[in-house]
């Protein structure tokens, strides 16, 4: 799962983006608006994190844009402003949820969590394929019920493959799912970790179609 936080307040972009990836998130980080949907519209990502008091353009107007652009992304607002009018406003421009600042990181975590299983409430938790099952709840693998170790990039990637399954999943789009936007990483490298991954399943279950990806069935 790609998550974009939009937080000015370094120390506390800083914080979550460490405590999100602690878990196995991938997430990119943007200190304003404008920096924020320049990475909005040059990346894919399944849930956007937005602080209202931005530089250069208001969260609002972040909120704004991202709707125009795609009514079903969720977005959930993380700010100061702890008027009911603010929250009443956020929502109604079409935030999926609103939570105050201070907060607990463990309750942000866990609405995060939530907000990400109304996304794919068409996807359940287990996805199994013949004898191989992904648990997306405990971001584990398992073969005839055996956890098979995945590193978090593997996971990330035989995530978005499962999550897909049928579909051919360019090796562009699964490092654009799975890496940092500003992540240094060459062809060679992230075929090492599909290989990784391949050893580790039964054979020919990751399949490649030549040119064109990767995808499971």
């Amino acid at each position: 799962m790609k998550l974009l936080i939009i937080e000015d307040e370094f120390t506390l972009q800083k914080a979550l983006s460490k405590g999100f990836r602690k878990l196995g998130y991938t997430v990119d980080a943007a200190e304003d608006g404008e920096e924020a949907l320049e990475f909005y519209f040059s990346n894919q990502y399944n849930l956007v994190i937005l602080d209202l008091n931005l530089p250069k353009l208001d969260g609002l107007e972040v909120l704004k844009e991202i709707r125009n652009e795609n009514k079903e992304m969720p977005v959930l607002i993380l700010s100061a402003r702890t008027e009911v009018s603010d929250k009443i406003t956020g929502l109604d421009m079409g935030a999926n949820d609103y939570l105050a600042k201070p907060f607990h990181f463990d309750e942000l975590e866990a609405r995060v969590r939530a907000l990400l299983r109304r996304d794919f409430k068409t996807t359940p938790t287990v996805i199994a394929l013949e004898d191989v099952k992904l648990d997306t709840s405990l971001k584990k693998v398992f073969w005839n019920d055996t956890e098979i170790p995945l590193t978090k990039k593997e996971y990330g990637i035989f995530e978005c493959l499962m999550m897909n399954k049928g579909r051919i999943i360019s090796g562009e789009e699964l490092i654009e799912t799975v890496w940092e936007s500003d992540a240094d990483i060459f062809t060679n490298a992230f075929k090492v970790h599909i290989n990784a991954i391949r050893k580790k399943l039964p054979e020919d279950f990751i399949k490649n179609a030549k040119g064109q990806g990767y995808y499971v069935e």
